[in-house]
């Protein structure tokens, strides 16, 4: 009887360690996934309280919109999953629960730098100015040609790209497309171009007369 207990405890032990592995391998596999817009309407209020105070209960919120799982709510979703630093380059950016997940890893402590186009960030509706006044740092085109990527890095580690423009028009009524991978071949071919258009764009280097 000894020994079949032993036996159990031990089959037992094997098939823990085989579910550890397996959670720890699904863990380190590289974030392969694509989005589709337009996104059906969603709360992502409960995704904004759990990253502003991880652990705290969840508190319902009286707007009638489900908070099922939706293109938006996974773009969401890994732009919060930042811990270090995300960088933004954006044509146009007047969606205001995107500003609010920004602005919340910016009141984290995640530095946030953003380059838009100059043209559309005074719009009606940008979200440019709301997050510069939150100290967010922002730079922009200064010459006639569109600032016309949409791409953000995440850590680093994480590319976020395609043809979405993070306006609620684009994200509710369009056909577009997002891709979020870690390939550190792409990422780093995006984080040299940001960089260099960060210092490109930097008020420095710009000129008011000929």
């Amino acid at each position: 009887m000894r020994a079949a207990g032993g036996g159990a405890l031990a089959a037992a032990a094997a098939v823990t360690a085989v579910a550890l592995a397996v959670a720890a391998w699904r863990r380190a596999r590289p974030v392969r996934e694509v989005l589709f817009f337009p996104s059906r309407p969603c709360c992502i209020e409960a995704l904004l309280a759990e990253a502003a105070e991880p652990g705290a209960p969840a508190r319902p919120c009286p707007c009638p919109l489900p908070s099922g799982d939706t293109a938006l709510s996974r773009l969401v979703r890994r732009l919060l999953s930042a811990r270090r630093s995300l960088d933004l380059c954006l044509f146009s950016f007047s969606c205001p629960q995107l500003a609010r997940a920004v602005q919340l890893l910016h009141r984290r402590g995640v530095r946030v730098r953003l380059v838009t186009d100059a043209q559309y960030m005074g719009l009606h509706g940008s979200q440019i100015g709301r997050l510069r006044h939150a100290g967010i740092q922002v730079r922009h085109d200064q010459h006639s040609g569109y600032m016309h990527h949409k791409f953000a890095i995440v850590d680093r580690r994480m590319l976020i790209t395609g043809s979405l423009n993070w306006t609620a028009q684009a994200i509710q009524s369009n056909r577009e497309n997002v891709l979020v991978v870690e390939d550190a071949e792409y990422v780093k071919a995006f984080q040299d171009e940001f960089e260099r258009i960060w210092e490109e764009y930097n008020p420095a280097n710009y000129s008011f007369f000929p």
